[in-house]
């Protein structure tokens, strides 16, 4: 995947050279579980943020959180941030259909999302932070986005802060760009939408070896029951009712993925 990071990363380092200094550049990035999201979006984060670091010729293109040309320009965020509390799935009408499809979309704070995204659309220069809730803060223009504590289970607020500095934000998940309220209020604010394409074959090979080995399933049966009751429909509801991405990107394998 580290030839797909480079050019990746090259064309939005590219981009942001022509992006108003009061603005950002937003990217989405969508898949079906285990297709390398996440993955590729740490990677185009940490190459960004290198370039930044050895091309002070370009650090005129960026504006800096403490005034120097070394600090970081690009941010990764994860919509596992979104999930709803299980707290909040113990009251829903089935609470353990919720619990057992945690991870579709109705167990996500949409309404969140799109207040994050449409957050981080406002120019720099405001002078305000915006908290994930969509209340404003006079805090140095920080947006703060909610991150996912795999120990607790649960996500964790205002966890991540996207500060004046962070001039290209890169959201992945499975919902950032469904064509369906809410999150289409948010797809059309994202100046990119990139989806990853797999097979539903090598994604659930993927998936099942990944849900074993971080303990999501206590055996190889559970994780195959987890991956095709759960993940698969939920790919399958993602790529009938995405917005059109901007990009396809074939998924290719990733060292973290392979069975052992």
């Amino acid at each position: 995947m580290d030839t797909i990071a480079d050019e990746l990363s090259q064309y939005l380092w590219d981009r942001l050279k022509i992006i108003p200094p009061d603005g950002r550049l937003v990217v989405g990035i969508a898949g079906v579980p285990a297709s390398g999201k996440s993955t590729l979006a740490q990677l185009v984060v940490q190459r960004v943020n290198s370039a930044v670091q050895i091309s002070a010729a370009n650090a005129s293109s960026a504006a800096t959180c403490g005034g120097t040309s070394d600090e970081p320009l690009a941010v990764y965020i994860g919509l596992d941030g979104w999930h709803l509390t299980r707290a909040q799935l113990d009251v829903f009408p089935d609470p353990k259909l919720a619990h057992d499809r945690r991870g579709a979309h109705w167990t996500f704070d949409g309404e969140g999302y799109v207040k994050f995204v449409r957050a981080l659309r406002g120019p720099i220069t405001t002078g305000l932070a915006h908290a994930i809730d969509g209340a404003s803060e006079a805090n140095g223009q920080i947006v703060y986005a909610p991150s996912f504590s795999h120990e607790k289970k649960d996500p964790v607020c205002d966890a991540i802060a996207v500060r004046p500095c962070h001039r290209l934000v890169i959201v992945e998940g499975l919902y950032t760009f469904l064509a369906i309220p809410p999150w289409s209020s948010a797809a059309t604010l994202l100046d990119e939408r990139w989806y990853i394409e797999i097979g539903e074959d090598e994604a659930e090979r993927r998936l099942v070896a990944r849900h074993v080995r971080t303990g999501v399933a206590k055996n190889m049966e559970e994780a195959v029951w987890r991956s095709r009751e759960n993940d698969a429909p939920n790919g399958r509801f993602l790529v009938e009712n995405m917005m059109k991405p901007t990009r396809i990107i074939l998924s290719i394998e990733d060292p973290l993925l392979v069975p052992t």
